[in-house]
C-alpha cells in the first residue's frame, strides 16, 4: 500500500502499528525512530521494523506515510525537526488524543505539498512501550480524523483505507467537536460515579 512508512515514536500505538503493518503487508519498508536508544534497541530486538534510528529526520526521509506517535506536547517539536526531510506528496498524521492543540503545534511546520491529516485512534491499554503493542489493537475500534479545510480528498481516502486495513472504523469531525466530545466521554465515568454516590447518600 505504501513503499515506506515512518513511525516516529514506538510505544503502545506505534509498536501496534508496526505489527499490523507487517502482518497486513501495508508497506515495503517500515522505518522506526524514538529518542530513547534503549527503547529503539528493544524495538529492533522485537523485529518491529526494517530500519532504526534516534534521528527522526532521517527516519521520515522518502517516506510516503509518516505517523507521529509521541506525547501531544511534543508534537510541535517533532514536526519542526522532521519538516525539512518530508517529501512532497507524503501524508503526515498523528495519533494524539487532542486535535486542536496538535494542529496548532504542527501545522506551522508542515511544508507545502505535504498532506497533514490529524488522527486519533480510540484504542489503548494501561501498558506502554514497544513490548505492549499487538496487531489486533485497532480491530473494531474507531479512528477519528480531523481534516483541515484544504485537505486533499485522495490523501484522506488513502489514509482512511490504511486504517481500515489496520482493523479500524473511520469517522471525521472538526477538531473542536472532537475535543469536546472526547472530553465529555472521558469524564463520564466520574460523573456517573459521583451521581451514584449522591443517590446512595439520599437512600
Amino acid at each position: 500500500m505504501f513503499e515506506k512508512i515512518a513511525l516516529v515514536g514506538i510505544g503502545l500505538i506505534g509498536s501496534s502499528l508496526a505489527r499490523v503493518i507487517r502482518r497486513e503487508g501495508l508497506a515495503r519498508h517500515v522505518a522506526i525512530s524514538t529518542r530513547s536508544a534503549a527503547t529503539l534497541a528493544r524495538a529492533e530486538e522485537l523485529g518491529l521494523g526494517d530500519s532504526y534510528t534516534t534521528d527522526a529526520r532521517e527516519t521520515v526521509r522518502d517516506a510516503d506515510l509518516v505517523i507521529i506517535s509521541v506525547p501531544v506536547g511534543s508534537s510541535g517539536a517533532v514536526a519542526e525537526e522532521i519538516a525539512p526531510a518530508l517529501k512532497p506528496g507524503a501524508i503526515l498524521t498523528d495519533v494524539g488524543s487532542t486535535k486542536a492543540s496538535v494542529i496548532a503545534q504542527m501545522q506551522p511546520y508542515v511544508p507545502e505539498g505535504v498532506h497533514f491529516i490529524p488522527g486519533h485512534p480510540l484504542a489503548g491499554t494501561e501498558k506502554s512501550g514497544p513490548d505492549a503493542g499487538f496487531a489486533d489493537l485497532f480491530d473494531n475500534r474507531w479512528c477519528i480524523f480531523t481534516p483541515l479545510p484544504d485537505t486533499d480528498p485522495d490523501a484522506l481516502e488513502r489514509l482512511s483505507e490504511f486504517w481500515r486495513r489496520c482493523g479500524a472504523n473511520i469517522d471525521t469531525m472538526d477538531p473542536q467537536h472532537h475535543d469536546m466530545t472526547l472530553a465529555i466521554v472521558s469524564h463520564l465515568p466520574h460523573i456517573i460515579a459521583y451521581n451514584i454516590v449522591g443517590t446512595a447518600d439520599d437512600l
